[in-house]
């Protein structure tokens, strides 16, 4: 079969997803004859208005939100630099220099919460446990006079556990601590409102959920006003400047609107084919599940197997057409085992195999069938090479817990 005939399985709807038809014709208008500013007066520039304005509106409806709660971004890591960075400035001016996360956010909010501490801010990073959930308790026990932010993410990127939002939102809530969650991994695989949840901050991406990339969310709880983030306009409310990406954002509008559309319906047939890729490949000698077998997102398989090199075996699955993932996709180009499975305790050498799996709407059983019917023999002809898993069968090396 030449390359071009390839049929390709994309499971790394993590990393990101195709435009769907639905969203690119919602967008097309807006790049050919809408393209107006939506600053300006005219007709052309007020039809614009009108398309920012009604997406606004879209978008808050699906998050249980008001229009003027949500501010446009170039994606979820700006709008986690926003609101971590605002909202510390905004609390270090109260004398509260204390912020709380968890050891295994996204990089977005990790490194943000670095270069915030280099100014002198103080960082709990609460761990998350063999099971990869934040305890509420741990969030209660760190907080202290002087914390002025929590930052839990809502699903994790690699892993795909699902934390307690409404519970650590009400915690916050009762402490008069500000509650910000990274949404970008469970929008649209799990219902989320906003006001039911005491989220007072909320970030996501639209190329997640079939839209494009460049373009995302903050969502911010009215009463709160973070500093601005791009000075030298009055768009966003004068909070971000630059003229608007009307047809990233309409497109974003339309992809939230179908996300949050029919979840239920649409996760229980994703976990079919995520449950069943689970149960044949921890059929395979020393594998285990990361992360929660029930609190994960519908889509998310993320399986560690000892013996091998992540790169090696993504590289056979691309032989056979399927695009995967082995850690996040933000950090892929590292060598540097993940730093969400090293938080769950899992060896540095295990780490180095895992494989993540994220299915999407568009994945079907024949993709499973596909990917279960080449990964038993990619596993083995990959431990065939490996020092590592010759040492694992002599019992020089200790084998990690497996959770099946």
């Amino acid at each position: 079969m030449k390359e071009s005939e390839k049929r390709v399985v994309y499971v790394d709807n993590a990393a990101t997803t195709p435009i769907t038809k639905e969203v690119l014709d919602a967008m097309l208008p807006w790049l050919t004859e809408g393209y107006g500013n939506a600053s300006t007066i005219y007709e052309k520039g007020r039809e614009a208005g009108w398309a920012l304005k009604h997406a606004r509106e879209t978008c808050a409806a699906c998050l249980g939100a008001d229009a003027d709660e949500i501010y446009f971004t170039s994606g979820g890591s700006e709008s986690d630099n926003w609101a971590l960075k605002g909202a510390a400035e905004v609390m270090a001016k109260r004398g509260k220099k204390h912020i709380i996360t968890s050891a295994f956010e996204h990089h977005a909010v990790l490194h943000s919460c670095m270069a915030l501490e280099k100014q002198g801010f103080e960082v709990t990073y609460l761990p998350v446990y063999e099971n990869g959930i934040v305890r509420v308790e741990d969030v209660a026990a760190a907080i202290c006079p002087d914390t002025g932010l929590v930052s839990i993410m809502y699903a994790n990127n690699e892993i795909g556990t699902i934390q307690p939002i409404s519970e650590i939102g009400a915690l916050c809530r009762e402490k008069k601590i500000w509650f910000h969650t990274d949404a970008v991994q469970a929008v649209g695989h799990v219902p989320i409102n906003v006001r039911e949840q005491n989220i007072d901050m909320l970030s996501l991406s639209g190329h997640k959920i079939h839209s494009m990339k460049g373009v995302g969310l903050l969502y911010i709880r009215k009463g709160i006003s973070l500093p601005n983030l791009i000075d030298g306009g009055s768009q966003e409310k004068n909070k971000r400047a630059g003229t608007e990406n009307i047809a990233g954002i309409v497109g974003l509008a339309k992809a939230l609107e179908l996300a949050t559309t029919d979840i239920e319906e649409r996760a229980a047939k994703t976990r079919v084919l995520r449950d069943r890729l689970i149960d044949n490949i921890l059929t395979i000698d020393r594998t285990r599940l990361n992360g929660d077998r029930e609190k994960r997102l519908p889509g998310n398989v993320n399986i560690s197997i000892e013996g091998i090199e992540g790169e090696g075996l993504l590289l056979w699955l691309d032989h056979y057409g399927i695009c995967a993932s082995s850690g996040s996709a933000c950090t892929s180009g590292s060598l540097d085992p993940s730093h969400v499975l090293l938080a769950l305790g899992i060896p540095h050498e295990v780490a180095h195999g895992s494989l993540r799996i994220t299915l999407g709407d568009q994945n079907t059983e024949e993709d499973v069938n596909e990917i279960l019917a080449v990964l038993p023999g990619i596993v083995e002809r990959l431990r065939g090479m490996s020092p590592v898993w010759e040492k694992i069968q002599a019992g020089e090396l200790s084998a990690v817990k497996m959770i099946k």
